[in-house]
């Protein structure tokens, strides 16, 4: 196991540093002057600009200039947004949490939903039920997300009037920001309206949650279903069943442990879906993640605000796949030669 864990870290950071070189390069890559890039000012006069080449090490060769990027990235200095004129690293904390708590919950929800029912469609593969589970999981799979949103807040919101369109919180509710995450800081805060504070939050919270957990729930749905069809051909099923046990104790005994084995990878592939199929998300229903901020800097072209986002989510995938994997390496050990 220690072998594996070094060859896993060791590969990790491998696939950071290349990450490093990529958002380095991308300073130059970038249309305009690679100093304003690099730092995010928008005008540089004569004598900052030979301060920022002396620090940026702009003078030498692309070795050093690497290494001083390195350097201040690991100090916290990402340089400042076009925009606002703000530290990246502070907006990028500002925006993060949110889309954690909706990545979060919909990946929660495609697991509670997903896999029981890919459980019940490898139950029975040709009663009516399964199929229509199999059915709704193949729909629910085509559907573009966009036009499934804007369909459920045209029925939610619009003709209903059930559940908000956007945002995060009422107008009507001040909640001082500790963490980031609002139903954490609903809870932490001391006010009067906690409770329907609280509510309001969970209103906002369904629509996004529901839309961005429908695609990670059918790929879940499916792959259990193949998983536990997989299983279930197996020769020690088939003698747990020989020795007199009914259908259920076969599946809690002996089915589900091997058949979940997998699911745990894939939660890891699934949240690195999430975190794509989020911006679309976020945008649609105004959420103010990091997601809506990366594509509101693509239209302003906001080239350091890119370099660092593209950094922050790249590193955030890499490294959830990357403990996805060791944690189902430490409950399969048969994984651990490869």
């Amino acid at each position: 196991m220690m072998i594996f864990l070094l060859r896993r870290l060791f590969l990790l950071g491998t696939v950071l540093l290349g990450l490093s070189i990529f958002a380095f390069s991308l300073g130059y890559l970038f249309p305009g002057d690679p100093l304003q890039n690099f730092s995010g000012l928008r005008y540089i006069d004569s004598a900052q600009r030979e301060q920022l080449i002396m620090a940026y090490q702009l003078e030498h060769s692309y070795t050093k200039q690497y290494v001083a990027f390195l350097t201040r990235v690991l100090q916290g200095d990402w340089g400042l947004s076009f925009s606002s004129q703000q530290p990246l690293l502070k907006e990028i904390w500002q925006v993060l949490p949110a889309t954690l708590e909706l990545t979060t919950y919909a990946l929660l929800l495609s697991f509670f939903v997903g896999v029981p029912l890919g459980i019940l469609a490898a139950m029975k593969p040709n009663h009516l039920f399964c199929k229509s589970i199999s059915g709704m999981a193949l729909i629910g799979y085509s559907l573009p997300i966009f036009w499934w949103a804007l369909l459920l807040i045209m029925l939610f919101s619009v003709t209903l009037g059930w559940l908000p369109s956007g945002g995060r919180l009422g107008v009507l509710y001040e909640i001082p920001t500790r963490t980031g995450f609002m139903l954490i800081d609903i809870l932490l805060s001391d006010t009067r309206y906690q409770d329907a504070a609280l509510m309001d939050a969970f209103r906002h919270l369904m629509l996004p949650t529901l839309v961005l957990a429908t695609y990670p729930t059918t790929v879940m749905i499916r792959f259990v279903r193949d998983a536990m069809l997989d299983v279930w051909d197996q020769n020690y099923i088939k003698t747990a069943k020989a020795k007199g046990l009914n259908r259920l104790q076969v599946l809690y005994r002996h089915g589900l442990r091997n058949a979940l084995l997998p699911v745990i990878r894939q939660i890891g592939l699934q949240f690195s879906t999430l975190i794509t199929l989020a911006m679309l998300t976020e945008v649609i229903f105004s959420w103010p993640g990091i997601g809506r901020w990366l594509i509101d800097s693509i239209y302003q072209r906001n080239f350091p605000a890119i370099q660092a986002g593209l950094m922050i989510i790249s590193t955030l995938v890499i490294t959830i796949n990357m403990l996805t994997e060791i944690l189902h390496t430490f409950f399969n050990p048969l994984a651990r030669k490869y």
